[in-house]
């Protein structure tokens, strides 16, 4: 028998991973966590063999308490559970030790499939987080100064250049000499869409 733990804040997301769970008799489902602390205090308790964990918690970040729950316990299997499908946070999850990265609208069969292939000791990733993951790395040649990831942010926060040059303490026409570089190293050609692609790959999170 399998044994699995559910760590995620909403309840309905609980009670849909529960019914996919449920449809296979060799898993059981041993405990539920709503926050890191109860995640804490639940695992001085029981010893799950693959534990489901959402990457954005009330109290904590999924990201940081995977790396801490490994540290003590490096035999539980971890697969990421969550809504984000931006790159960055894929790949964050995975380097902090997770087997597995599903997002939250997963369907049976591919939820059985990752615990499955995790308990063989391989790593899942979703087919929708993996397409994702691989086009942020085919766009890996996308290098940023420190200086354009400032404007970025502050475009995508919608500032204007002369908003922007007041705040870095630089002229406008070095603002637009900064947007229009970064234009051709997203291969966009207006604000809107240069803001969705960086979001996209990662580059800007809100």
């Amino acid at each position: 028998m399998t044994k699995i733990i559910i760590v995620d804040d909403h309840p309905l997301i609980i009670e849909g991973i529960k019914s996919l769970i449920e449809t296979d008799s060799s898993l059981e489902i041993i405990g539920i966590a709503l926050n890191g602390h109860q995640t804490n205090q639940l695992l001085k308790i029981e010893k799950p063999d693959i534990l489901f964990l959402d990457i954005n918690l009330p109290d904590c970040s999924g990201i940081d308490l995977c790396r801490a729950i490994l540290m003590k316990f490096p035999s539980i299997l971890i697969i990421g559970l969550s809504t984000f499908n931006t790159p960055s946070y894929i790949q964050a999850m995975l380097d902090s030790g997770a087997k597995g990265y599903l997002l939250k609208n997963t369907t049976k069969d591919e939820l059985l499939k990752a615990i499955k292939t995790v308990l063989s000791h391989k790593t899942y990733i979703s087919e929708e987080a993996k397409s994702i993951l691989n086009t942020f790395k085919t766009v890996t040649e996308i290098v940023l100064t420190r200086r354009e990831r400032e404007v970025l942010q502050l475009i995508a926060s919608g500032k204007s250049n002369t908003e922007i040059a007041k705040e870095l303490f630089i002229s406008p026409t070095t603002v637009d000499s900064h947007r229009t570089n970064l234009l051709a190293k997203f291969k966009t050609n207006n604000t809107a869409l240069l803001v969705k692609q960086a979001v996209k790959l990662g580059f800007i999170l809100f």
